[in-house]
């Protein structure tokens, strides 16, 4: 298994945003043009972008699809994108425009009966995300916090085939203040799938103790705010992590 790096792209209003901790009143804007941000990524080496409809969680449908489509039929770059995602249509939507895999929710929390159909239909295309806060999925854009433990769903999860699992501790998500580590190893032993790391990514030191722990079962991390703060390019990134493969 290789640990992947999945630089970030979050998208409100057409433009590159990032949320402190899920706050929909704690933006900055980065950039006006999603694609042109995932172009420099590509440039610099990524072959993954990991993109979210930020609107379209919020209202619960797509809104912001146009761009996840572009990326992937221009620049070639697989993409997963989240958010907003509530029907089997918005699933076929991407995976028959170009988009390598769909993330999954806030409906696997509220509807774990759709979403195990799908993950039987669509199979590694199904990516479930679990967004945390002391343990407990939040839903909705982390709007709501629901009372199931991340790693309870997980494992209901693993059993129907999920290959992997985005982890987001919310406490550390765009504070740059270093990974809940701990969190996504004992998610990736509890339930057996790859767990990509996403929150907290300050630094090369955070993603190499992240990629030391590829033999667990932390399968890669997203990288947001540290890149756009220039803390680290892409680039610098996947050197830093490319001996990490069993």
């Amino acid at each position: 298994m290789t640990f992947e790096l999945y630089p970030a792209i979050d998208m409100r209003g057409g433009k590159c945003v990032r949320l402190l901790q899920g706050d929909y009143d704690k933006e900055t804007v980065y950039g006006d043009s999603p694609f042109d941000m995932a172009k420099t990524f590509v440039e610099q080496g990524a072959s993954w972008i990991h993109m979210v409809d930020l609107d379209g969680a919020k209202a619960g449908k797509r809104v912001n699809d146009a761009y996840p489509i572009q990326v992937a039929k221009e620049l070639g770059a697989r993409v997963q994108i989240g958010g907003g995602i509530r029907e089997e249509s918005d699933i076929e939507f991407y995976l028959t425009n170009g988009v390598d895999r769909v993330i999954i929710g806030s409906l696997a929390v509220s509807q774990p009966e759709v979403v195990l159909k799908w993950v039987e239909q669509y199979k590694e295309r199904i990516v479930i995300g679990l967004d945390a806060k002391d343990g407990f999925v939040a839903t909705h854009g982390w709007i709501e916090t629901s009372s199931v433990k991340a790693v309870d769903i997980g494992k209901e999860y693993a059993k129907a085939g999920v290959q992997n699992i985005i982890f987001t501790d919310i406490a550390t998500d765009g504070t740059l203040a270093g990974p809940n580590v701990a969190a996504n190893v004992e998610l990736a032993e509890a339930t057996g799938v790859h767990v990509i790391a996403s929150g907290g990514v300050s630094s090369l030191a955070d993603l190499r103790q992240l990629a030391s722990y590829t033999s667990k079962g932390v399968a890669g991390a997203i990288m947001g705010k540290s890149l756009y703060e220039n803390r680290f390019t892409v680039k610098e990134a996947l050197a830093e992590v490319q001996n990490y493969a069993r």
